[in-house]
């Protein structure tokens, strides 16, 4: 059995740093390289992926609204040939610095509010899928598992990978919880790891009902930003290698 463990990274701006990046990207096998919109910058991307090359990881783009201030988690109305252009922009200039350092861009994961608007809006998923295709058709998709992004993507031909998160909670409809409720962000490691265990094992991942749904995984995050990722990661990669499951990129298990 085969996993992906993926990461948003490269989250810092200029002096400011976010995260401990050096040593979470040892114990994942994907990353999601901020592109300067909602946070990042040319440097702290370039550096991301220096790090990501040197550990064999795959390096994804992690596009997200133009939000510095609001780290992209706020909503901006934007027209589907608006969102098409910020996409290809973003993902144009990730995979330019990947290229600039010998290595390449592998995957797409929109960011942040996008990202949920993404997993019920079609015009927006439709937008952000036409864009990875005007880029690089072989660019995997970054989905939430059983959403409309993914569901389109597939129907676009995309490779897509269907994520669950470790550190949020569900909603009965599979959508996460809003973040502006207090059970949104799970800060409990070993239930994070319990949730994911079970998921893996039967298919089903327990909404904050206490319902079961099933989902599709096929890389599971953790964000980088919160307090407690590197912990996390640690724990959950542990918890999946005594399960016997290897993390591996998704293009590995996905033959790409």
């Amino acid at each position: 059995m085969f996993i992906d463990l993926n990461c948003d990274l490269g989250e810092g701006y200029g002096p400011y740093k976010i995260g401990r990046d050096e040593e979470i990207i040892p114990l994942v096998s994907s990353v999601n390289i901020a592109c300067g919109y909602h946070a990042g910058d040319h440097s702290v991307m370039a550096k991301t992926i220096k790090m990501a090359k040197k550990h064999q990881v795959s390096i994804g783009a992690h596009p997200g609204y133009p939000d510095l201030q609001g780290f992209g988690r706020r909503f901006i109305p934007m027209k589907s040939e608006e969102i098409f252009d910020m996409l290809v922009y973003q993902i144009g200039a990730i995979s330019s610095m990947c290229k600039a350092y010998g290595t390449s861009l592998e995957h797409v994961k929109p960011h942040g509010a996008l990202y949920n608007l993404a997993s019920v809006n079609p015009s927006v998923a439709e937008a952000i899928v036409q864009a990875i295709k005007a880029v690089d058709h072989s660019l995997i998709l970054f989905g939430l598992s059983g959403s409309v992004l993914s569901k389109i993507g597939e129907e676009h031909g995309l490779c897509v990978a269907h994520e669950v998160f470790a550190d949020r909670t569900y909603q009965n409809n599979g959508m996460l919880t809003p973040r502006e409720q207090k059970n949104a962000v799970i800060t409990d490691v070993e239930m994070a790891s319990k949730r994911i265990k079970e998921l893996i094992s039967n298919g089903e991942m327990p909404t904050v009902s206490g319902k079961k749904i099933p989902l599709k995984v096929d890389t599971i995050c953790v964000h980088g930003d919160e307090d407690k990722a590197f912990i996390f990661l640690k724990k959950l990669r542990s918890q999946l290698v005594s399960q016997g499951i290897d993390v591996r990129k998704v293009g590995e298990h996905h033959g790409t």
